[in-house]
């Protein structure tokens, strides 16, 4: 068959990032949601596993529950065992041949069409399922389920024509080239409950560059991966390429981290499953045909630190939005602040005015601000670090602190301020709405920059606050390795695809910085071609003419 497209050197549409939608009272696309909502809340989905474009029921169900109702089943999913997952690397290998011939374009033509699709026909679709099954307000989704999702498929489609076009200097009689290649095996992608765009782009930037996949999805974050894994159907994406596979992360993560086929692991969750997946896989390193890539982000401790000359009401805000927006259930959530003495009374006042605006309770009303945390595991973990706040020295409960999960996995936004600069909410993850206070003394600003640079073990985003341009410069410097993502003056969450690459350092994962171009490099291996046109024909050098 005649390739139509042989002599055709493409380019790929510029992207652009998605405009976010407003759903103001009286809008057409705030209809459209709410009708997405009624739809979704009105039946119940049978999800099963989709492996080689086939559908897969197991029997073994798993429960998608309302978080703001954890009575009200949304669906039920059929959960893998080893020999699904078996299965499913058995296809994804078997299916590498096929899905490499494509030529790039062809690959990327799908992926574009499928952010078209999640721009118009599904974006209601989607951002319902993110909050009703994700517990996240109608903003909340837009920016992430359809905005930030359809960013990673326009975005990394171009950084993938990008990587191609990037080629060797050749000599004269010479020509020299590289292939991208995909790697050899399969990509295990292990996605996260807390972001629609994440669980979206953990498969499908590996498949984009010609990867197959096998894709885990968090077990509290099905419904909305199962409606990607549809919508990537739909604009054309063969079968075999990504497979589907829910169930238990030690059952499905047990026969992938030890198959020989194992070409790379993208993967966003906890610090500690990451670290244990690191461990397997250099425990069975001499099993498998290559090394393989690793990619991580995993969590993080982030800060707002203050400088004296730091405008209240902006900090307040950035602390507010970015301690308490979908719940404080972001990687990149404010999670601990650093305020000066002088500007505590006055920031702890608009604290208490702010947060007392904040109204909680179902995402359906599109009045409530906060909802409820993704499920109970996480309800007794967050509300066990509130707990310790109250009946521990070091710190106090200054703000909120009411739990309730009779109906609802509902935590009232928390602020606690401790005395201790090392106090337990001070320094470990919690990943909920909750905010610790450190108020130190203006002399020791450069001093408690240090503390805040050595006391977690995270470093995965930060902000710092400042009029004076060399206080800026100062926390720069000294806060250097404590964020991949730096915010000065504004809150450290809302990384947007092609503007702020988002990843971070020590705990927070290896910093392949998703939405850029160095992500999309992990998932090729280069083969560097040298052609000579005339080649020697002789072995000796002129130097070897005389003694």
């Amino acid at each position: 068959m005649t390739n139509l497209l042989n002599n055709a050197v493409i380019s790929v549409p510029k992207p652009v990032n998605e405009p976010i939608q407003s759903y103001a009272p009286g809008s057409p696309e705030r209809l459209r949601l709410k009708q997405a909502l009624a739809e979704a809340a009105g039946k119940q989905l049978e999800i099963p596993l989709i492996i080689g474009g086939k559908e897969i029921s197991t029997g073994r169900l798993g429960k998608v529950v309302m978080p703001h109702d954890h009575q009200h089943v949304l669906a039920r999913y059929h959960q893998a065992g080893p020999a699904e997952v078996r299965l499913a690397i058995d296809t994804a290998v078997a299916s590498q041949a096929m899905w490499q011939s494509f030529r790039w374009e062809e690959r990327c033509a799908i992926f574009l069409k499928a952010a078209e699709l999640l721009a118009g026909k599904y974006r209601a679709a989607i951002n319902a399922g993110a909050m009703l099954a994700g517990g996240k307000n109608a903003f909340q989704a837009e920016i992430d389920a359809a905005c930030e999702f359809i960013d990673f498929l326009r975005f990394n489609v171009r950084y993938a024509q990008e990587i191609y076009e990037k080629q060797p200097e050749s000599s004269a009689g010479v020509w020299n080239y590289a292939q991208h290649r995909p790697l050899e095996g399969f990509v295990f992608a292990v996605t996260p409950f807390n972001f629609t765009a994440i669980a979206g782009n953990l498969p499908t930037a590996p498949a984009i560059m010609g990867n197959t996949v096998v894709w885990k999805p968090a077990s509290s974050l099905v419904y909305t991966p199962y409606l990607i894994m549809r919508i990537l159907e739909e604009a054309g994406l063969p079968p075999g390429v990504i497979n589907f596979v829910p169930g238990s992360g030690a059952v499905v993560g047990d026969v992938c981290l030890t198959d020989p086929n194992l070409a790379g692991v993208h993967f966003t969750g906890s610090t500690r499953v990451f670290q244990a997946m690191w461990r397997t896989i250099g425990e069975n390193i001499a099993r498998y045909k290559s090394y393989p890539r690793l990619v991580g982000e995993t969590g993080g401790k982030d800060f707002v630190f203050a400088h004296a000359s730091a405008e209240v009401q902006p900090l307040v805000t950035a602390l507010v939005r970015g301690a308490f927006e979908y719940q404080g259930q972001k990687c990149s959530a404010a999670s601990r602040a650093y305020i000066p003495s002088s500007l505590w009374p006055a920031v702890e006042a608009g604290l208490r005015m702010e947060m007392g605006r904040i109204k909680m309770g179902p995402p359906t009303d599109f009045r409530n601000f906060v909802g409820a945390v993704i499920d109970e595991a996480a309800f007794d973990t967050i509300a066990g670090y509130i707990d310790y706040a109250r009946n521990n020295k070091g710190g106090e409960i200054l703000i909120g602190g009411t739990c309730d999960k009779s109906v609802g996995y509902f935590i009232e936004p928390t602020v606690i301020l401790a005395s201790d600069p090392h106090f337990k909410t001070m320094v470990e993850e919690i990943f909920g709405p909750v905010l610790t206070v450190y108020v130190y003394d203006d002399a020791q600003f450069a001093e408690t920059l240090e503390l805040c640079n050595s006391s977690s073990a995270y470093a995965l985003t930060g902000a710092v606050f400042a009029k004076d341009r060399a206080a800026v410069r100062l926390a720069m410097g000294r806060l250097e390795h404590a964020a991949g993502n730096f915010y000065i003056n504004d809150k450290p969450t809302g990384a947007v695809v092609g503007q702020q690459p988002f990843g971070g350092g020590r705990a927070s994962g290896t910093n392949d910085k998703a939405g850029s171009m160095a992500n999309l490099m992990r998932w090729v291996s280069a083969r560097t071609i040298k052609e000579t046109f005339v080649p020697p024909v002789d072995f000796t050098y002129p130097f070897m003419a005389e003694e």
